[in-house]
């Protein structure tokens, strides 16, 4: 669907539809899209105007007249108007080109410079779902539709960039990074790890972006230790592996990123709240539960930033 820059909406008993303006990014061309919602009708002619209703106004004459129409009392003054068809459906029946069903949407070209240009969007048509069977349609305050917005990136609580990847899986040689390791203010997006990561081992041969095999992404869940005392365990959420050659610098492991996210990584996760509950009904059941390896190998190391 294109990116509507006016929407106009008209409803009455056995009719509604929208009008869609917006510009051809391609050729430059200014549109109106003519949607119907309930419905159908033939589309035999379209009016529009700015919202100053001085001076002379365009007409069709005849069948294709606005005459009549009004808006809050006041005659209308059309800067344009574009003749469509002529009434009648014809032997193509609903299958005329300008006729309009439920579903169906007319595209039609608007001579005008700007879409600054038009406040008041009118139809003329015939063969109408209304009892009247014909319409004389204005519309005016256009919805502007509101810019959609931005995703928030996801947040982790812990990440592990793992230089050296044991038989197990887990991480046994590399640094694991908490949200609380970050600048302050910095939200706890995987883009400001790596930021803060490669700031910190850009310069060391053992550690810098280039060594890291895998980078895990944990959440952190309540559970309580043999004590019953509280403690947060570490759940792996998923994992990037470097290509073959390594990731060549920071911009490669983000995109890495980018493309595991895009392929659903987290889309299956659970929510913290209900793996945290799993874990604590596993632990109060089952006096032999641990964590899977990867949170085994976690805990041992330091707090704040780890070394494993």
């Amino acid at each position: 669907m294109p990116d509507y820059t006016k929407i106009f909406t008209y409803e009455v008993e056995g009719l509604s539809y929208t009008v869609g303006l917006y510009q051809d990014p391609d050729t430059g061309d200014f549109l109106a899209d003519i949607s119907v919602l309930e419905g159908g009708m033939d589309v035999n002619a379209i009016y529009f105007g700015d919202d100053d209703f001085s001076g002379g106004s365009e007409s069709l004459g005849g069948p294709l007249n606005m005459n009549g129409a009004r808006l809050d009392g006041d005659q209308l003054q059309w800067d344009g108007a574009t003749a469509l068809s002529r009434p009648g459906l014809g032997r193509d029946g609903t299958d005329k080109e300008t006729y309009v069903a439920e579903g169906d949407t007319l595209t039609v070209e608007l001579d005008i410079d700007s879409l600054d240009e038009i406040d008041v969007f009118g139809i003329r048509a015939t063969s109408t779902t209304t009892p009247e069977g014909s319409i004389k349609a204005v519309s005016d305050d256009p919805e502007e539709p509101e810019e959609p917005e931005e995703p928030e990136d996801p947040t982790f609580d812990k990440i592990g960039f793992g230089v050296e990847i044991g038989d197990n899986g887990g991480i046994e040689n590399g640094i694991f990074l908490m949200a609380d390791d970050l600048p302050d203010g910095e939200e706890a997006s995987f883009e400001s790890y790596v930021d803060f990561y490669d700031s910190t081992f850009g310069d060391d041969p053992d550690y810098n972006v280039t060594q890291v095999e895998s980078v895990i992404f944990y959440e952190l869940l309540p559970g309580t230790d043999e004590n019953g005392d509280p403690i947060e365990i570490p759940q792996e959420l998923f994992r990037i592996d470097a290509p073959e050659g390594g990731f060549q610098d920071a911009d490669a492991m983000l995109a890495a990123y980018d493309d595991a996210i895009a392929d659903g990584a987290l889309d299956g996760a659970q929510s913290g709240a209900e793996a945290g509950l799993e874990l604590m009904a596993a632990l109060s059941l089952d006096d032999d539960f641990a964590p899977d390896s990867s949170a085994q190998d976690d805990s041992m190391v330091e707090d704040d930033m780890e070394m494993a």
